[in-house]
């Protein structure tokens, strides 16, 4: 089942990025340049969606955007930590070679970013593996 879900005021997700639901996992396509403003409420609104749908995966497709800077960058690894705290896993796509080269040249590792080559290979790893840490939306650490 795909559907968008409205924000806290009944309007779209965010103005300028959508979210998506595809079964359990959330989908973003993020276009152009990515606004402080924007960036914040889409956190908030992933934040949100997850817990309200039980989301367990979130896939982010960037291949709409030119460039990534630290900016961008910082941003995916905090939507990723924030899903990761909320028992969910974030998989990047469609990064560019050009834009993989200009994240290693800043030094940013994304950690707890996953990346596919494709949205249906993100599909096919949010899905097939389930995160093991989600019990009745409680995470567990490991000892």
């Amino acid at each position: 089942m795909n559907e968008a879900f409205p924000g806290p005021h009944g309007g779209p997700v965010t103005g300028y990025v959508p979210v998506l639901r595809l079964g359990d996992v959330l989908l973003v396509t993020l276009q152009g340049d990515l606004h402080d403003s924007t960036a914040q409420q889409l956190q908030d609104d992933l934040a949100e969606t997850i817990v309200r749908t039980g989301a367990t995966g979130v896939i982010i497709d960037i291949s709409g955007v030119e460039i990534v800077d630290s900016f961008l960058g910082r941003v995916l690894a905090e939507i990723a930590g924030q899903t990761d705290l909320l028992a969910a896993r974030t998989v990047v796509v469609g990064m560019r070679p050009a834009v993989a080269i200009t994240l290693v040249e800043l030094g940013l590792t994304l950690p707890r970013v996953h990346t596919a080559l494709s949205t249906e290979v993100a599909m096919d790893l949010l899905t097939r593996q389930a995160p093991s840490s989600r019990f009745g939306g409680l995470r567990q650490e490991s000892p």
